[in-house]
């Protein structure tokens, strides 16, 4: 692909808008992504895709296949929002009560099927075979896994894997790449103590799994300060605490959630060993009982390093070199990782974020994006769809 700017045309930028504003609307959870998935599979149909629904439960795939030898490459986006009652503000406000998409999954989705519509438009220039892959339940349920146990790297085989998502931490249209780990790993723990409840007033009488809960919690965070590596990130979190009904009554049992991330599969794979013990001490210098759940989720998102650099240099091509900027790694987690695990690929990010409002956090019921961001997402995944099966 030459290094000139590659534009997005003015009916394609409005139509990308209009998407993602009626996504925004029409929010749906993981893996009931119904309406959604029914307009991506249309929308790809009309254009001239071989279109496949129904991967890993709600998925949808487009494949465009040339007779120009090249690789096949894969662009996602994924299509779930969140259960969060929405407080952005904005016009086309969620309209469904407990939904809300505050990560920018809407975006993506949107982004890709303006890239749908450019990819046909210049098919005489694109070489090998393109996979669209449009994906659910990122959030927390898997949907990449699914996908791919449906067959999605391998029918056609995948040769390359990439994918953007949004951040407001960034300026709007800023590209952001890196090599190596880029996310963090995501495990969760269910735990429950049990002790024997009884009279407030008479803490002698019983095993108080409130107080041994307490110096689980406390005793939880040497983990990470004196078991792991100074310098390799992680994180141990109770999000979750039940128990107790009132005042002066000690219960039976409490039971908590919580969240474990990593930087490094080594570490990660010691978190599991690690909580139990401080759990199993805990509750063995108290008299008390456990039940323990630790629940494998997300890998680590590791970016090829040659594959990081590629979509460097080639985002620098397609945006401008004053569009390019740093990016920080993040606790944050992604499902993206499971096929970056089975195929070489890079997971880069595009700022959203002009002003105040669009700065808030993902994942907040505020959130709110800058859409001058979306021309540069779609310009971004046109050019890998132009440009990356040519690779050799």
């Amino acid at each position: 692909m030459s290094a000139t700017l590659l534009e997005v045309p003015a009916p394609v930028i409005r139509d990308v808008v209009e998407l993602r504003r009626d996504f925004h609307a029409h929010p749906e959870l993981g893996f009931e992504e119904v309406r959604t998935a029914k307009i991506v599979a249309e929308r790809l149909k009309a254009l001239g895709y071989e279109v496949r629904t129904g991967v890993g439960q709600t998925g949808v795939t487009g494949i465009l296949r040339t007779k120009r030898p090249g690789k096949t490459v894969l662009l996602r986006a994924d299509m779930d929002c969140l259960p969060i009652d929405e407080r952005s503000g904005v016009d086309f406000t969620s309209t469904s009560s407990g939904k809300m998409h505050a990560c920018g999954h809407d975006a993506h989705t949107a982004i890709l099927l303006g890239a749908a519509q450019m990819i046909i438009e210049h098919r005489d220039r694109v070489h090998g075979t393109i996979v669209l892959c449009f994906q659910p339940a990122e959030e927390g349920k898997g949907g990449a896994r699914a996908m791919i146990e449906d067959g999605v790297l391998d029918d056609p085989h995948v040769d390359r894997v990439y994918g953007l998502h949004l951040s407001s931490l960034y300026p709007t249209g800023q590209v952001l790449v890196r090599p190596g780990p880029v996310m963090a790993s995501s495990d969760s723990i269910e735990v429950t103590i049990r002790g024997r409840g009884g009279h407030g007033a008479a803490p002698q009488q019983t095993v108080d799994p409130i107080v041994t809960s307490a110096y689980f919690i406390a005793q939880l965070q040497s983990i990470v300060s004196r078991n792991v590596d100074p310098i390799e990130p992680a994180v141990i979190t109770i999000g979750a605490i039940h128990g107790g009904t009132i005042h002066n009554v000690i219960p039976d049992s409490v039971a908590m959630l919580g969240t474990v991330r990593a930087y490094s599969e080594v570490e990660r794979a010691q978190m599991k060993p690690r909580i139990e013990r401080v759990l199993a001490g805990c509750c063995a210098g108290q008299g008390a009982a456990y039940d323990y759940r630790y629940i494998d989720r997300y890998p680590v998102t590791v970016n090829d390093a040659a594959e990081a650099a590629y979509v460097h240099a080639l985002a620098t091509r397609t945006v401008g070199a004053q569009r390019m900027g740093r990016l920080d790694q993040t606790m944050g987690a992604e499902d993206f990782s499971f096929m970056l695990q089975r195929r070489p690929g890079c997971f880069f990010f595009l700022g959203s974020q002009s002003d105040e409002r669009t700065a808030v956090a993902h994942h907040n019921a505020r959130f709110a994006i800058d859409e001058a961001c979306l021309p540069v997402g779609v310009q971004m995944m046109v050019a890998l769809a132009l440009d990356a099966p040519q690779r050799a």
